[in-house]
Formats: structure tokens, sequence, C-alpha cells
């Protein structure tokens, strides 16, 4: 999994168990369906963002703004 979220980060970390159970509460409940079925496909099943848009029906751009607005949302949620 590519890691976007926390490039330059240098403080404390938690254990990984603990860091994946708050991004898997922080993507169930705080990503729209759509934000999740896009960063889902993205990172876990590899998909480019042209793959994606077409699966999903809307143009490239959309793709991408969907995913980054997704990933915003996890720094926001995440970074408490």
């Amino acid at each position: 999994m590519r890691n976007t979220l926390f490039e330059g980060y240098e403080g404390p970390r938690l254990p990984r168990e603990v860091q994946l159970k708050r991004l898997r509460r922080v993507i169930e409940a705080e990503l729209t369906p759509c934000q999740r079925q896009t960063l889902t496909a993205y990172y876990f099943r590899q998909l480019t963002i042209p793959q994606i848009a077409k699966e999903q029906g809307v143009n490239k751009s959309t793709g991408s703004r969907t995913l980054h607005r997704a990933e915003e949302r996890l720094r926001k949620f995440l970074k408490y």
C-alpha cells in the first residue's frame, strides 16, 4: 500500500494494529460511499485513476478529485 498520508511525519508512531484499526474505522465512518470505493480501488486493488473512473462511469478528473478528497478527510481524522 502506498503511504502518502503521512509523508514526512517523524513523530511517535502507534503500533501497526492500532493504526489499521483507526484507519478502518475512519474509512467506514467518515468517507462517503464513493470516496470509500475510490480509495479502496486505488490503494488496495491497485487500480489506476483512469481504470477507477471507467469502472465508476465518471471522468478521470472526477475520480482524481474524489481520491484527493478522501485522502484529505483521512488526514484530517487520523491527525489526532
